[in-house]
This record gives structure tokens, C-alpha cells and sequence, in this order.
């Protein structure tokens, strides 16, 4: 009798060089029968021009051209900060709100700038992530998550990245980056998203 093989495993890149996005999207998107690959692994990778409109015309951009690059399926997320006395704003430019190749704590402080004097019941503010996985043969799937807060008065907290140090949980009276990682993946719009697209993914 031959004894039965083992299926190979499911490859798939994380199309992003984002630290903190490869962390947390191999801890919720990790399963059986997938091998999750930083994007940086393979020679001549590089991150596109995000001139998207919306959150998943950059996902796809992303995602596309790591597929062409590897000829592996691929997943990428973006995420947007939509603040209701900024009119949505950031949005889809969150990562880039205080100008191209801003740090996390640039893009905070012009937040908190532009959130002067907005009283406490003004300051809502929600995480928008849109999760996609491109595939060789053009197809895809989308998994989306949402997660309500309020722009905190100031930083709070130590883990985390991008906005998570003024994005206030008020249920919790506390920031994002005052949780720890697996506090914060049973919760967050990304681990939302994630989860959406998982039950998915091959």
C-alpha cells in the first residue's frame, strides 16, 4: 500500500514591507495547508505607486504586482482613517497624510493638530481595511472590516503602528496601542478583514 502524501502548501505573498502588517496578517491568516511569504523575499521586489482612489484600487495594485513579480497568489490590504470632523479625512491618503514618505508620528501629529479644539462627543472616528487576494489566473477575493472609535487627545500606548496611539476604543478607554497583539487581533478592523477573507482563501 502507498501511503497517502501530504498536499503541498498553499503559498501565498504578503504584498506589503510593512513590519507591522506582515505580523499581524501571518498571526490571522496562518492555517493548515498555507505558507505565508513577506513580499521581501523575493529579488527585485518593490512597492507600487498607491495613486488609488479608493482602499481597493491600491489593495489591487498592490496585490497585482506582486502576483506578476512571483506568479504566487498574493494578498494585500489598505487601510483607511475616516474622522467625522475631518469630513472622512484622512481616508485613503491615511498613510500619507502629512505628505509622501511621512512617518506614523508625522502623520499622528497633523492629525492632533487638525483635531484642536474638537470637543470630546466630535470626535469619531473609524478604521476602514479592505483585505484582497489576487490569483495567477486574474480572479479574487475581498474580505472588508470596520472598527468605530474616537481620535484620542493625545497619544497613549506602546504597541501598535500608524494611528493606533490616538485611536481610543471608548468601550475599553483605551488606544489601540495600549493593547497588546492578541488583544488587539480579536478586535481590529485588519484582523476583521482578515478574517473575512480567510474562510475564502484556499
Amino acid at each position: 500500500m502507498t501511503a497517502a502524501r501530504t498536499p503541498a502548501p498553499v503559498e501565498l505573498v504578503l504584498a506589503t514591507f510593512n513590519a507591522g502588517k506582515i505580523r499581524e496578517l501571518s498571526a490571522l491568516l496562518a492555517a493548515d495547508g498555507r505558507r505565508l511569504r513577506p513580499l521581501a523575499e523575493f529579488a527585485g521586489a518593490s512597492a507600487p505607486e498607491e495613486n488609488g482612489a479608493t482602499l481597493i484600487e491600491n489593495a489591487r495594485l498592490k496585490a497585482d504586482a506582486a502576483v506578476r513579480l512571483t506568479g504566487l497568489a498574493a494578498i494585500a490590504d489598505d487601510t483607511a482613517l475616516e474622522v467625522e470632523a475631518l469630513e472622512g479625512a484622512p481616508g485613503v491618503r491615511s498613510a500619507r497624510f502629512a505628505g509622501e514618505g511621512a512617518r506614523d508620528s508625522d502623520n499622528v501629529a497633523l492629525l492632533l493638530e487638525r483635531m484642536a479644539g474638537v470637543p470630546a462627543g466630535r470626535r469619531a472616528a473609524r478604521f476602514r481595511t479592505l483585505c484582497v487576494a489576487r490569483f495567477p489566473d486574474g480572479s479574487e477575493r475581498i474580505g472588508e472590516g470596520v472598527l468605530e472609535g474616537a481620535i484620542a487627545l493625545s497619544p497613549r500606548g506602546t504597541h501598535g503602528f500608524g494611528y493606533d496611539p490616538v485611536f481610543e476604543l471608548p468601550d475599553l478607554g483605551r488606544t489601540l496601542a495600549e493593547l497588546d497583539e492578541a488583544a488587539k487581533n480579536a478586535l481590529s478592523h485588519r484582523a476583521r478583514a482578515a478574517r473575512a477573507l480567510s474562510v475564502l482563501l484556499p
